[in-house]
């Protein structure tokens, strides 16, 4: 689905040049020269991102900004200016930027910015709508933080559970040992021991135990996976 940018800058041939680049990279764009009417299209919350310079005629960018966030629109935004002291910056920052990029700027970076933005904006939304995990006849309550197989509960403790939640997260793929050590225990490194092996013992007794079909398997040489399927 194409991304839609709103750009809201005073400087036509700015203006124009960040637009062309967005749209050859595949986003649909809309452009407006006025914080007030960049505030009316911000609040009908159907772009994206929003590009916004700072000095602005009829509102300026950061007045903007404070006003869709106080009106609870959370959608990314990204301040232009030539105005790029510290405390210029940590002035955007606060009115409600999600970053921050001087004049001039080269669009690569504009660019690496917006697509870094959007992915950002994409973990969180992932990550605030789901609240369940299903795999086969396991539920997993994020919120309760709670574990049942068919119907039954099943109690875990809570690196157990974070174990599963991972594991749940990839359901049907392999997840090797290193990514767990990282992801559960912050190791970057394997420090030579079976502490995920010692976990995943206990986590699949658990999961198993009393139940006909298997579901947590070890893929030989490579890892583990989650999955009623084998």
């Amino acid at each position: 689905m194409t991304r839609k940018i709103l750009i809201v800058e005073d400087d036509a041939a700015t203006a124009a040049y960040v637009a062309k680049g967005l749209g050859e990279a595949g986003f649909a764009v809309e452009t407006c020269s006025d914080g007030r009417d960049g505030l009316f299209l911000g609040s009908e919350g159907i772009f994206d991102l929003i590009i916004v310079d700072r000095m602005l005629p009829g509102l300026d960018g950061l007045s903007m900004l404070g006003a869709l966030r106080a009106a609870n629109i959370r959608t990314p935004a990204l301040v232009l200016s030539a105005l790029g002291t510290v405390d210029d910056r940590v002035k955007g920052l606060r009115a409600g930027a999600d970053d921050y990029l001087t004049k001039p700027f080269s669009f690569a970076e504009l660019l690496a910015r917006v697509e870094a933005m959007l992915r950002r904006a994409d973990g969180s939304a992932s990550d605030s709508q789901v609240t369940r995990l299903t795999v086969g006849d396991l539920e997993i309550d994020l919120l309760a933080r709670s574990v049942s197989r068919q119907g039954r509960a099943i109690a875990l403790g809570a690196r157990e559970f974070n174990l599963l939640e991972f594991l749940a997260r990839h359901a049907g793929q392999v997840v090797t040992r290193t990514m767990m050590l990282e992801k559960i225990w912050n190791y970057h490194f394997d420090p030579g021991s079976n502490v995920v092996d010692v976990h995943i013992g206990r986590l699949r007794r658990k999961l198993e135990e009393g139940f006909a079909a298997p579901i947590l398997h070890t893929v030989r040489g490579a890892g583990y996976r989650l999955s009623l399927d084998g």
